[in-house]
């Protein structure tokens, strides 16, 4: 069963039997909301993920429902009742294990930065390089 959690450890889930899906997400609200290029996120059914703690609730469009911990801030989960009705999206960075889950799809291709295809060409380092 695939759990995880926020970083400081306040928050955490359990998701039992298998994803709906597992994506890796390019729209503007996920890249501004996370601070990232792309957010990952696996979907399972509402009724498949236990949450222990409780975290903090932000409208971040008209049905968009995003959850992050209070404390350290690390985002979580997000709901759209409208659009994925029943739906619970993991941010899937955030699973104990989450080299072991590969997405599967890119969604919101359209909006994805013009540079995204090109990271696999640039240099890569073990640990942060020197000056």
């Amino acid at each position: 069963m695939p759990s995880g959690k926020c970083h400081c450890g306040a928050i955490s889930y359990v998701a039992s039997g298998d994803p709906v899906y597992h994506a890796l997400c390019h729209c503007d609200d996920c890249r501004r909301s996370a601070g990232a290029p792309m957010v990952g996120w696996m979907a399972y059914k509402a009724e498949q993920v236990e949450i222990l703690g409780d975290p903090v609730t932000y409208e971040s469009s008209e049905n968009g429902r995003r959850q992050f911990c209070g404390t350290c801030g690390t985002g979580l989960f997000y709901t759209n009742a409208v659009v994925l009705p029943g739906i619970i999206d993991l941010q899937s960075a955030t699973l104990d294990d989450a080299g072991d889950h590969a997405p599967a799809i890119h969604v919101q291709a359209a909006e994805k930065l013009g540079w995204i295809d090109r990271i696999k060409d640039l240099p890569a380092f073990e640990r942060y390089p020197g000056p």
